[in-house]
Order: C-alpha cells, then structure tokens, then sequence
C-alpha cells in the first residue's frame, strides 16, 4: 500500500487529518499528517517558520530512496509544491484537497500587513466571504477549529512561493479534489489564464474529481475523502 503524507492546510496542524488518516490506516496504507513548522503553539519560535522551512520538514519525512504521496490542503500546498520542486524523486503523487500546485512569486495572503507578524483565524463571516466555504460542517466541527487554531506565521501566509527554472516538478503525477468549487469551473479558470490560483495547472497534465461540500472537506466528508486518496495514491501512473 502507498505512503501517504498529510499536509494540513492555515491554522492546522496534523490533528485535522485524524478521521482520514485512521481511515487509510484501515485500508492499509501507510500514513503520516504532519503539523508544520510554524503550527505547533508549543513552539516559542514558530513565528520564525518560512515556507522553505516547512517544504525541509515535508522532506525530512522522506528517504532518499522512497517516493511517497503528498496531499496538500489549502494553504498547505504551497510547501508541498515547493518539496516537490525541490526533490521530484521522492514523490510519486500529488494529491491537492481544494487547492492546487501554485505557480512561482504566488503570495498566500496579499493583504498581511507589512509590519504583522501573523494571521489570526478570521471570524467566520469573514473567512466565508474570503471564498472559504463553511458548507457540512456542524457546531462541533466549528468548535473544535476555533479552538485548536493557531496563527499562522506572515513568513509563510506573506511571503513568495520561489520555484526553480526546473521542470521535473511538472511531470508528478497530480490529482486535484474538488470541493467548494467544481472541477469543470477550475478547468475553465485554468484556460482562461486570468486566476493566479490555478496557473501552474496548464503546465501539468492533472486530473480533476469533484467531491461536493465546503472547504474542509477531512472534516465534512472524511471517509469520502479518505477513499478518494486511498484509491488515487494506490493507482498505478
């Protein structure tokens, strides 16, 4: 079975995968969600972390002569790409959970001020009307994401994604799962070429498969999800 590495999304550590990744371990495969640097509230230096350095801690979960399969959240998938751009031979697959391979020079979060050192959970207003969908989850859910949340640090929510000129990053395998927005509308935004988000995606051959419900998904609809991965990261080429 495969070896499946889970990177959470802004505000998460690996706790937000629990129900998926026991649900992998049930089918067999072999699991591991990451908290990256930057999101353990432990961490006196967190507020340090830079997307390179999260991209190194993805990394430092691989040996140099295994390939795994990364799935990507959200905001995780900047480090993720940039692991994958870093070191292609180690993965196998990229699996993105309503999100996308970013392209170089993309910045998280534009509108962090200068002087801010880190982004705060929004309320949920305003997380919604940022394009974050709420659909599926419940009071509990809701809850324990308040609670558990913690800042995410301006060096990765602020700062560039810096890709090399090197193409073997474009010749993964790569799978997007489509949540709050549907596979045919992120194709058409793909060719239209006029949303940053979804720019690198007309340099790779990806496949796209829709799973309806908000933006967190390992939440909303986790055992949908899970065997969404389990059968796309133990899929041959």
């Amino acid at each position: 079975m495969a070896r499946i590495l889970l990177i959470p999304g802004f505000w998460l550590g690996a706790w937000a995968w629990d129900d998926v990744a026991a649900d992998l371990r049930d089918r067999g495969d072999d699991v591991l969600a990451l908290t990256l640097p930057g999101l353990d509230p432990d961490d006196d230096d967190r507020l340090g972390a830079t997307l390179e350095m999260q991209a190194q801690a993805i990394l430092d979960e691989i040996a140099p002569d295994e390939a795994v399969v990364v799935v990507a959240h959200s905001g995780g998938a900047a480090a993720a790409y940039l692991a994958t751009d870093i070191a292609p031979e180690r993965f196998s697959r990229g699996i993105y959970v309503d999100a996308a391979p970013l392209p170089n020079g993309f910045i998280l979060n534009t509108a962090l001020d200068a002087t801010v050192r880190e982004l705060a959970l929004p309320d949920w207003d305003q997380l919604e009307a940022d394009g974050n969908s709420l659909t599926g989850l419940d009071e509990v859910s809701l809850a324990r994401f308040r609670e558990r949340a913690v800042s995410e640090p301006a060096g990765v929510a602020a700062a560039p994604l810096r890709l090399s000129d090197s193409p073997a990053r474009l010749a993964i395998p790569t799978t997007v799962i489509c949540n709050s927005i549907t596979a045919d509308l992120v194709e058409q935004l793909r060719d239209a070429g006029q949303e940053p988000l979804f720019a690198e995606l007309a340099k790779i051959d990806a496949e796209y498969i829709d799973l309806p419900t908000g933006h967190w998904p390992m939440w909303s609809r986790y055992k949908e999800l899970a065997e969404l991965i389990h059968t796309v990261a133990n899929r041959s080429g």
